[in-house]
């Protein structure tokens, strides 16, 4: 259902039928926002209008005509959109070598150019409007990468990147960018939404087979509660001065601590190498 509850900021949220997705809708509904809800499937996300102003829409981010479309409805149904949250995305498991091309290219259909697409057709009236949010699903693995997540890296560390120029751009146009970091949580992620390559090299066994393995075991095990995660999503979204990468989970946070360590003592130890590639001072 719609209103014309004016004073309520709109969220378009791509993703919602299952995960961060549906938990960030819930939340968001039930503070009482104007929420635009998408999923691929319309009927798994029905339930979730009885929350609160929702609009519900079919959204397939690999497609640019649905993806046009999905933004047009809701700016017609409640003027402008106030924050666009990135979320759809799929996993894949594989060591590199192991991966499938067309599996590959499918979750950067998902993951990356999905996401550039919303982007690209929502820009346009946060711009005219000198207001805005865009908030980008990423991961831990998008800062540091993981033996049978080659790809799946891939795909958040061109997230990481496309955003970081993004906020630059935008920032001085009034428009916020945010890209979320999280840890392992108990969503379905790693239980459903992961396929797996059925090329299985045995050289790879104790490193990328090993971790795929580990992952898989501890789907709806893992420490990140998603109802905490929304929850400090939408508090950064609101906050007076929003970070640019919001860690969510402690392995998150330790994690990323590590992959900063780790480059910093690389990079001291190659600083002489490092700075004697430039022409030679006068």
């Amino acid at each position: 259902m719609t209103t014309t509850n004016n004073d309520k900021p709109v969220w378009f949220i791509t993703g919602c039928s299952t995960g961060f997705g549906r938990e960030l809708a819930s939340h968001v509904l039930e503070l009482g926002y104007r929420t635009v809800v998408t999923a691929r499937d319309p009927d798994a996300i029905k339930d979730l209008a009885e929350l609160g102003d929702a609009l519900v829409l079919k959204l397939d981010v690999t497609d640019h005509v649905q993806a046009e479309a999905a933004i047009k409805a809701a700016e017609d149904a409640f003027g402008h959109i106030d924050v666009l949250v990135n979320n759809a995305g799929i996993g894949y498991f594989a060591a590199v070598e192991e991966s499938e091309e067309d599996e590959v290219r499918k979750m950067f259909d998902v993951n990356f150019f999905g996401l550039c697409r919303m982007i690209h057709v929502a820009l346009p009236t946060m711009r005219k409007r000198r207001k805005g949010f865009i908030v980008n699903l990423s991961s831990i693995a998008g800062l540091t990468g993981l033996p049978s997540l080659g790809y799946y890296n891939a795909t958040k560390f061109a997230v990481e990147g496309l955003s970081d120029a993004l906020w630059q751009e935008v920032e001085p146009l009034g428009i916020k960018v945010m890209v979320v970091e999280p840890s392992g949580f108990r969503t379905d992620w790693a239980g459903r939404s992961a396929n797996e390559s059925q090329h299985v090299i045995d050289d790879y066994a104790k490193t990328a087979g090993k971790w795929r393995k580990n992952i898989r075991a501890i789907s709806g095990k893992q420490s990140g509660d998603p109802l905490r995660a929304v929850h400090a999503i939408v508090q950064a979204v609101n906050s007076d001065n929003p970070p640019h990468h919001l860690l969510l989970g402690n392995d998150a946070f330790e994690g990323a601590k590590a992959k900063l360590a780790s480059l910093q003592k690389e990079f001291a130890a190659w600083e002489t190498v490092t700075r004697g590639a430039d022409f030679p001072k006068d």
